[in-house]
């Protein structure tokens, strides 16, 4: 393996989706055919049916953001748009993907781990938007209440001079600075009481 450089971490993100994929669409389809049976009725199968929904539109959206990236291969506009509609069934969030045509793995990578960062903010519900004018991205999040860690949002903005306490339900803040490591100049992120946007 020597010379061969890995991303381990974005390997087994991209494993443990795989795996995981297959056996939520076995249940899924397993909920569908007791439908048709007419044995899906009642608060119980209901509850099953929609944790599925929510656990498969989740997955969907890890495998492409903590997965392996790449710079050479595409992931379609469709694609990624039914996932972002499948998970915004089950969300408190209205998500907006203003972004033509196909893009490099790598480029949807880092729109959806700063679309993480921004439900950080975003407890009580509210509006994302990703859009891609020529070369610039913004990805902007807009609530009536957010709940914003200045310290934590310096891992993007200042990441030389960010120390905060990483917990692993905010590990999209470190791979998102990792990855925006090569834009030049830095990504901006701005933000007041009701909305941030982040822009490279």
């Amino acid at each position: 393996m020597s010379g061969t450089p890995y991303d381990i971490a974005a390997l087994l993100g991209s494993r443990i989706c795989h795996d995981l994929i297959s056996p939520l669409g076995a249940i899924g389809n397993g909920v569908e055919l007791l439908s048709m049976t007419g044995m899906s009725d009642g608060a119980e199968m209901s509850l099953i049916s929609d944790s599925v929904d929510h656990a498969n539109a989740r997955i969907r959206y890890f495998r492409i953001a903590f997965g392996a990236g790449s710079d050479v291969n595409r992931i379609g506009r469709t694609e990624i748009a039914t996932v972002l509609e499948d998970l915004a069934k089950t969300s408190k969030l209205g998500m907006a993907w203003e972004v033509p045509g196909d893009i490099t793995r790598n480029e949807a990578k880092l729109a959806f781990l700063l679309m993480m960062c921004l439900e950080t903010a975003m407890p009580y519900g509210g509006n994302m938007r990703v859009a891609l004018d020529g070369a610039h991205w913004s990805v902007t999040g807009t609530a009536d209440k957010l709940k914003i860690d200045p310290d934590l949002w310096q891992v993007l903005s200042a990441p030389s001079v960010a120390t905060p306490e990483i917990t692993p339900a905010q590990v999209q803040f470190l791979l998102a600075a990792d990855l925006m490591k090569t834009h030049d100049p830095r990504p901006c992120v701005q933000m007041d009481s009701t909305r941030i946007e982040i822009s490279y």
